[in-house]
């Protein structure tokens, strides 16, 4: 997955490594990140999984408070409106240039992702299924031949799996399995109105699956809590 590219190969692969585990629900939202066991874990010295944090601050996933250090975002109720709202204004467009560019590897890879998104839930595997869904997204994104689009949805996905992590409604599938198929399908006969109809669709109920009602913030993470 693109982040923010580096001349650091080493950073950008624990900035990869924490998008993942943040993606698989591994880390929540408002999770501390020390650099120091970061640094320990990943072998390398401070120096680098500062320079990942900071990667990841510039892409919305973490933020740095003062004297405080690195914590994983806590989209609020408005953050989480505005990423779907930025969703559904890309994902018609990404339709669009998938659907111009589209080459037989590519079906192929989209039928492969579809697979392995079918056997994670078969395995009820929760978290692959979230990182999973994100992925397919962003690989659709991959596609479309806009990589400033593409850049932009590799920072809406995982901020996307930060806001079911902290807003999803128990017991609700926020990606229902057989959505990304019917867009794969619609995408492989070349029906750019019914695959946009349909990714708007799945944008819709993937929102919906969420409480975003802000007359009832219950869930909507504190940074005080964290502040004292």
């Amino acid at each position: 997955m693109e982040l923010l590219k580096s001349a650091n190969p080493q950073a950008e692969a624990i900035a990869e490594s924490i998008t993942n585990a943040i993606m698989e629900q591994r880390l929540v939202p408002g999770s501390k990140l020390s650099e120091s066991r970061m640094a320990e874990a990943f072998n390398v010295s401070r120096t680098k999984t500062n320079q990942a944090l900071m990667m990841l601050a510039e892409s919305g996933l973490v933020q740095q408070l003062p004297n405080r250090g690195f914590f994983v975002n806590s989209p609020s109720i408005t953050e989480a409106k505005q990423v779907f709202a930025l969703r559904n204004l890309l994902e018609p467009e990404i339709i669009r240039g998938v659907i111009a560019n589209i080459k037989d590897n590519d079906i192929k890879l989209l039928h492969e992702h579809l697979a392995t998104e079918k056997q994670a839930r078969e395995c009820s595997d929760r978290r692959a299924i979230i990182r999973l869904s994100g992925e397919f997204h962003m690989l659709l994104a991959a596609m479309c031949g806009n990589r400033y689009i593409e850049k932009t949805m590799a920072e809406l996905c995982p901020l996307t799996c930060l806001i079911i992590a902290l807003y999803d409604v128990p017991n609700t599938p926020a990606c229902p399995e057989d959505e990304h198929q019917h867009i794969v399908s619609a995408i492989e006969s070349g029906d750019k109105n019914k695959a946009i109809s349909l990714m708007q669709h799945h944008l819709g109920h993937i929102e919906k699956a969420l409480n975003l009602d802000k007359s009832n913030s219950s869930k909507e993470f504190k940074w005080e809590n964290i502040l004292g």
